[in-house]
């Protein structure tokens, strides 16, 4: 634990170190933002609309599948890139030890904007009465949580296949647009009935957050589906780096 720590802590101070991290919180505050000023101006106007939490939550989902690669594409490509890889290889570190220490310096990163959000569903909860859903809010949060481990596994595993960052990035966005918004379609087009269709429903990565933790219900089958997913992904990084080890 001690070496994914190090690991972890090393990434997270060095996204302060450059603009990254706060260009990436820059233009996730102010698109939530907007939307959140948006809908309470809506409000205001049409009073018998309440803006609820999911104002905020669901915005702020749309913006982890685009701010996500950014976060993780210089993780083990750049790494490659530089040929300090292969001093990682050599040092006294576990291929995995590697992969969880910089999965958990982007997840610590994600976690940082999130717990910034907040301020969005306080202000809320002070303008509505008598208040926002605290079950919802609870719910939505913690399928955020689930979505950065999900997301920020995915960024990692693809990281570990490019020695280019614009191509890990690239890469990235195109994984993460396929759970969050092609998978969809593709099991509504196959339809339930069939055994291929129900597997795309499954992994269907959206609908997991819309219409469970977004509606305020805490289903452990998805939460287990989320750490599968994750665990599933930073395995395959950990398999990429052990070929490469070997080679």
């Amino acid at each position: 634990m001690r070496n994914i720590w190090i690991i972890a802590k090393r990434e997270y101070d060095q996204y302060f170190a450059s603009p990254v991290a706060y260009m990436i919180m820059f233009v996730i505050y102010l698109v939530i933002g907007i939307f959140f000023y948006l809908n309470l101006s809506f409000a205001f106007v049409q009073q018998q609309y309440a803006p609820t939490v999911q104002i905020v939550l669901a915005p702020l989902a749309t913006m982890l599948v685009l701010a996500v690669p950014a976060i993780t594409t210089r993780l083990l490509a750049e790494e490659q890139r530089l040929g300090t890889i292969e001093l990682l290889l050599t040092a006294p570190v576990r291929d995995w030890e590697l992969v969880l220490g910089k999965w958990l310096g982007a997840f610590l990163l994600v976690l940082t904007i999130l717990a910034f959000t907040l301020i969005f569903p306080i202000i809320l909860n002070n303008l509505v009465d008598p208040g926002i859903d605290q079950g919802i809010l609870l719910s939505g949060y913690l399928g955020l949580f689930l979505l950065a481990a999900v997301f920020t596994a995915v960024g990692v595993f693809v990281s570990s296949l490019f020695s280019n960052q614009i191509a890990a990035f690239a890469s990235t966005m195109g994984a993460l647009i396929f759970l969050w918004w092609v998978i969809n379609p593709i099991s509504q087009v196959l339809g339930p009935t069939s055994p291929v269709g129900r597997f795309f429903s499954y992994i269907d990565v959206s609908d997991h957050f819309f219409s469970g933790f977004l509606s305020g219900v805490i289903d452990l089958s998805q939460v287990v589906f989320a750490v599968s997913l994750s665990a599933l992904a930073l395995f395959g990084a950990s398999m990429v780096l052990e070929v490469r080890r070997w080679r």
